[in-house]
Formats: C-alpha cells, sequence, structure tokens
C-alpha cells in the first residue's frame, strides 16, 4: 500500500497546484478570500511531495520488488545506504526528488517570506505553482515512480555499481537542491514583473533565496568532481562532459544573478539586468534537465530515457521560458532604470564580472550544444577539453583580474588613479608569483603560469574589505564576501597546480617490482581475492615510499554481479602537498599488472577551495537573515 499511497499523494499535491495557481489568478484579481489562502495551500502541497518522496523511499528500503523503479534499480543484498540513495539515483526517483524539493521551496516561501508586497508574493507563489504543476504531470503521465510490477521478480536487477558510492547520497540532493532553488528566483521575477514591483523591495527579498541556491550548486558540484575524481579512475576533476556542463551553466548564471540583485538591493541599480539574470538562471537548470533525460546524451551522469520524455521536457521548458520571456518583452517598458553609476566604480566592477560570466556561460552552451546540433544534421563531431580550456580558459583570467578589483572599488563613483594605490599590493603579489614561477618552475604552460600569479593577487585582494576595520565589528556577509572569494583563489591555485605539474605513469609490474612517479617510490607488493555481499575484486597491495616514509594503498579491480560490470577502485594517498592516485588494470597473460599512476601537487585545493565558496555563501546568507547585526553603512558590501 505504500507504493498507492505516494502515488496518491502526489495526485493531491497536483490537484493542490493547480489550485493554487487559481486562487493566486483570482488575488490578484482582487480577491480577498483568495489572498489569506494561497499560502496554507502551498504549504500544504509541499508536505504532500514530501510525503510521496518518504513513500518512494521506504518502498526501496523494504525491497519491495513488486515496484517497477525498485526491481529495476535495487537488489535486496544493497547496503541500506544504496537502497536509500537508489530511490533518486535513477530517472523517475530523481525527477520526483526534483518535484519535493520544487514542493518544499513553494512552501517555504509561503511559511517565511514576509518582505515581500502580499500582491508580488502571491503572484510568486502562482508562478511557482505553474512550474510544479507541469512537473506533476511529467510524472504522473510519463515517469510514474510507483508503477507497479506483475508478476514481481524475486529479486531486483540492482543499482548501477558507478553509484554504489556514499557521493549517491549526497551529490544529487545538494544539486537539486540548487537546481530547484533557481525557480524561487525565477517565480520572483515573473512575480514583480506581474505586478510591475521591480525594485529594491523585490531583490532584498529573492536575494537570500538566491544565495542558498547557490550555495547549494557550489557544494553539489564540488561534491560531484572529487566523487567522478575518485570513483571513475581516470585522474581527473573535469572533463567538460556535457552532464558536468549542465551543472556549470546554472551555477555561472546564479554567480552573475547573486552579483546583480545585490547591486539591486543595495544600490537600486542593474533592475532589467537582474530579472532577466533571473530567467536565464532557471532556463539553464531546466536545459540541464532536459540534456540529462532526453536520451540524446552517452554519459555516464546521464539518465538514458524515451525521447518522448525528453521531447516533453522541452514542451515545459519552452512554456516556461518562452512565457516568460515574453512576459519580460511586454513588462520591461514599465521597469524604471534605477539609480545612475559611473563605469570606475564597485557597480561598474560588478557589472563587468557578470559580462564575463555571461561569455564563459555562452561559450559552455555553444560548446555543449553545437555537437547535438551538428548530429541532427548528420554531421559527428566532437568538443572536449582543448575547445573549452582554449576558449573560456582566458576569459576566466579576465574575469579573476575584474574580481581581485572589485572589492578595491567604491560604490557609484572612483578615481582610477585610487584604485591603482588600493591594488599595489595584489599587483606586487600577483608579479612576484609570476616572476618566482619564471625562476623556480618553469617550463610550464602559460595558462597555469598566469593562473597560479592571478590566484595570489586575488588572495590579497580577496582580504581587501577587512583592511583597516575593526574585524570583531565586521559584519557577517562582509566576512562571506572575502572567503568565498579567497575560495576562488584556492581553487583556482589547484586547478593551474593539477595542469602544471601533475606527474603520470603507465607501467606493468610483476609482484615485487618497483616503479617511480614524482617523489615516490611504488612497489607492487602482491594481489588478493577480496569478496563482498554483491561484487568481487583483485586487490593490490602498493608499498609506496617517499622521504623515508613508507605507507600501503590498495587499489581494486571490482566485478559486480547485479548487474555484471567491471570497475576500477582508485587507491588515493593523501599528503599536505597533493595526492598520489593509482589505479590497478588488467593481467596482461605474463604475469605483469596493468597499473596507473598519478602524482597530483596541491589538487587538493581545488575541493578546499569549492567549499570556502560555499562556506562563504552561508556566511553571507546568515548575514543577511540577521539584520539587528547589521551596522548602518554598508561600505564593502
Amino acid at each position: 500500500m505504500l507504493a498507492e499511497a505516494g502515488l496518491a499523494a502526489l495526485w493531491l499535491a497536483a490537484a493542490l497546484a493547480m489550485l493554487q495557481l487559481l486562487m493566486a489568478a483570482v488575488a490578484l484579481r482582487g480577491g480577498d478570500d483568495a489572498l489569506v489562502a494561497v499560502r496554507p495551500v502551498a504549504i500544504v502541497q509541499g508536505a504532500l511531495a514530501i510525503a510521496a518522496m518518504a513513500m518512494l523511499i521506504a518502498v526501496f528500503w523494504r525491497s519491495d520488488m513488486s515496484v517497477a523503479l525498485v526491481a529495476a534499480n535495487s537488489h535486496s543484498a544493497k547496503p541500506w545506504l544504496y537502497k536509500v540513495a537508489g530511490a533518486w539515483g535513477n530517472h523517475e526517483g530523481s525527477m520526483l526528488l526534483w518535484v519535493t524539493i520544487l514542493g518544499m521551496a513553494g512552501g517555504a516561501v509561503a511559511l517565511f517570506e514576509r518582505r515581500l508586497a502580499e500582491p508580488t508574493l502571491v503572484a510568486t507563489l502562482g508562478a511557482q505553482a505553474l512550474i510544479a504543476l507541469g512537473f506533476y504531470a511529467f510524472l504522473l503521465f510519463a515517469s510514474n515512480p510507483f508503477a507497479r510490477l506483475d508478476p514481481a521478480p524475486l529479486d531486483g536487477a540492482g543499482l548501477n555499481p558507478l553509484l554504489q558510492d556514499p557521493g549517491l547520497a549526497f551529490h544529487p540532493p545538494t544539486l537539486y537542491a540548487g537546481y530547484v532553488g533557481l525557480s524561487v528566483a525565477f517565480s520572483f521575477a515573473v512575480g514583480a514583473l506581474v505586478t510591475r514591483d521591480v525594485g529594491r523591495d523585490f531583490a532584498r527579498a529573492m536575494r537570500p533565496w538566491v544565495l542558498a541556491a547557490w550555495i547549494f550548486l557550489t557544494l553539489g558540484i564540488t561534491a560531484g568532481s572529487y566523487w567522478a575524481y575518485y570513483e571513475l579512475g581516470w585522474g581527473g576533476w573535469w572533463f567538460w562532459d556535457p552532464v558536468e556542463n549542465a551543472s556549470l551553466m546554472p551555477w555561472l548564471a546564479a554567480t552573475a544573478l547573486l552579483h546583480s540583485v545585490t547591486v539591486l538591493a543595495t544600490r537600486d541599480g542593474l533592475r532589467a539586468w537582474t530579472v532577466m539574470l533571473a530567467v536565464v538562471a532557471f532556463s539553464m537548470s531546466m536545459l540541464g534537465t532536459f540534456l540529462v533525460r532526453s536520451g540524446i546524451l552517452t554519459s555516464v551522469h546521464a539518465f538514458a530515457v524515451d525521447p518522448r520524455r525528453g521531447a516533453f521536457i522541452l514542451v515545459l521548458l519552452a512554456l516556461y521560458i518562452g512565457g516568460a520571456l515574453t512576459l519580460f518583452a511586454a513588462r520591461v517598458g514599465t521597469v524604471r532604470q534605477g539609480t545612475m553609476f559611473d563605469p570606475v566604480s564597485r557597480e561598474g566592477g560588478l557589472v563587468a564580472n557578470n559580462l564575463l560570466l555571461s561569455v564563459i556561460l555562452g561559450i559552455v552552451l555553444i560548446g555543449t550544444l553545437y555537437p547535438l546540433v551538428a548530429a541532427g544534421f548528420g554531421v559527428q563531431l566532437s568538443v572536449g577539453p582543448p575547445f573549452f580550456n582554449k576558449a573560456a580558459g582566458p576569459v576566466a583570467l579576465a574575469l579573476v583580474v575584474v574580481m581581485a578589483a572589485g572589492p578595491l572599488l567604491r560604490w557609484r563613483r572612483d578615481n582610477v588613479q585610487a584604485v591603482i594605490v588600493r591594488a599595489t599590493w595584489p599587483i606586487a603579489t600577483a608579479a612576484f608569483a609570476f616572476a618566482a614561477l619564471i625562476v623556480f618552475a618553469m617550463p610550464i604552460g602559460v595558462l597555469p603560469l598566469l593562473g597560479l600569479s592571478l590566484a595570489a593577487g586575488l588572495a590579497v585582494a580577496s582580504v581587501a574589505p577587512l583592511w583597516g576595520r575593526n574585524l570583531r565589528r565586521t559584519p557577517l556577509f562582509t566576512w562571506g564576501m572575502v572567503v568565498a572569494h579567497l575560495g576562488i583563489a584556492v581553487s583556482m591555485a589547484g586547478m593551474a597546480c593539477d595542469a602544471a605539474f601533475t606527474t603520470e605513469r603507465l607501467i606493468a609490474l610483476r609482484p615485487g617490482e618497483a616503479t617511480r612517479v614524482g617523489p615516490f617510490r611504488v612497489t607492487l607488493d602482491g594481489l588478493s581475492p577480496r569478496v563482498a555481499d554483491n561484487w568481487s575484486a583483485v586487490q593490490a597491495r602498493l608499498t609506496v615510499e617517499r622521504d623515508g616514509t613508507k605507507r600501503e594503498l590498495f587499489p581494486q579491480s571490482r566485478t559486480f554481479t547485479d548487474p555484471p560490470t567491471t570497475t576500477s577502485e582508485s587507491a588515493i594517498a593523501t599528503l599536505m602537498d597533493g595526492q598520489l592516485y593509482t589505479v590497478l588494470g588488467a593481467a596482461d597473460g605474463q604475469g605483469r599488472w596493468q597499473l596507473r599512476l598519478w602524482w597530483k601537487p596541491f589538487v587538493t585545493l581545488i575541493w578546499l577551495g569549492g567549499v570556502l565558496v560555499a562556506l562563504g555563501g552561508a556566511l553571507s546568507l546568515i548575514g543577511r537573515l540577521r539584520p539587528r547585526h547589521r551596522p548602518a553603512v554598508e561600505a564593502w558590501t
């Protein structure tokens, strides 16, 4: 009965979404009773979506093989973690998770938002209900997660072995929270356009929701990058896979939106630009959903589903985004210009930041979609890392320069000579790092050289808002900006170090033989079998020696039974100055075993920086939600 209860909760939630939309329309036409009732309807709708997701998790937990989704994606021998996380490790379950977070977001807006004017809030909840209604229809008519299977099999087909990792419990929920959180920004923008209420109050109400979505996106992308890094055994942290790009594009748009909404909330500028970015950010999350579920991509991250489902999502994309753009075109003339500012100002720096982010977004979008469009005309081509690195790399470096200058600028207008004086230390630091790398680290590539130099300069510029201040009285959101920008510098340094200094070794060894990679001597001591509930493995024992210190690593080649799959489980030694990454390959028939070894200096800075960026966002969010602790003057926000 759990499956039937979950399906009933979905139908009720869909009915309430329809009711919420109709009541919002009536309220906007002057219906006072409907105005009062919209909030509780949105809250109950969110609760029903949560109940449906709980029912799906319960049938996975119980290994109810009479539910088709469980039979296709689980197995009774799976550990409990993968039974629970397996509920969203598939197309239907992940879409239910999406809808659940969507319902929770709408309920949270109804429950907690008190800063918006009532008509704008009602229009916002109406827009959120319209989005939810389309996805409820998609689940109920095209992707029912509770469909029964008769007769039920004795056991299930099992979860994809590549997904049998604790990362499955963390990565999709955080990423989806970011994706769906952008729907709130989209709904705010639509609501403000409907009621002609685009102004500082609208921006101040929307900013915490944008921040929250951006934090989750940052965490989701960071976690997904590290998961792919250690799970897939290829030694890389980003491959410019189309589905990876599908998560990066909303993050780029959300980052631009976050800076734009700050200008609007603080200085009453960039009104139309803020609304447009809210639409673009959610458009990118919808596009990512289409790419992953349309069946047009072949990726380890993608759900290979019926293309007709992709067509359903494409219709929703056209409906929501086309409708929002039409509304924007109709109402943009009613959006007042807002406060003006000089090009050399904090606002001008944020505009330049947004333009460069938009250029990178355009590069990633074109590189992702162009092969798909070409394939539609019968031309097969591939756009991979060389294109993205060469096209986006220089723009990203320019973005870092602008990011470093931003905290040094004053609001509204500034003096170029004064800015140069304030930038003395960041410029000197970048120049010193550049000279030191030329002398001690050459030859390395141009992009890594510039990346490391600019990362050093950005790190110094990031703390500029703290210069000469009483640190105990510095607002929390200022600390958040400092930590987030510092996190970008740290991640950039890690990326540049990985590109410049990584050493790779591919070799076949017999037990007892040794090789060298970077500063390490690696010895293959032997191999042994390992058996678990649903896999068996050949495990290598490696002794790793550096400067007289020894440690052991145990990479594996695993064979799963349900479904039959062979995977490589890397073994990684994490040290203060980097990681030694080891992968066991196949036997060569002559008593030797293939080993792939990488020494990656300071690669962990990539993910440490991502965590710092998210932490900075969290500090800013807390600071914005606690206005009673905010000083009257926002000189550095």
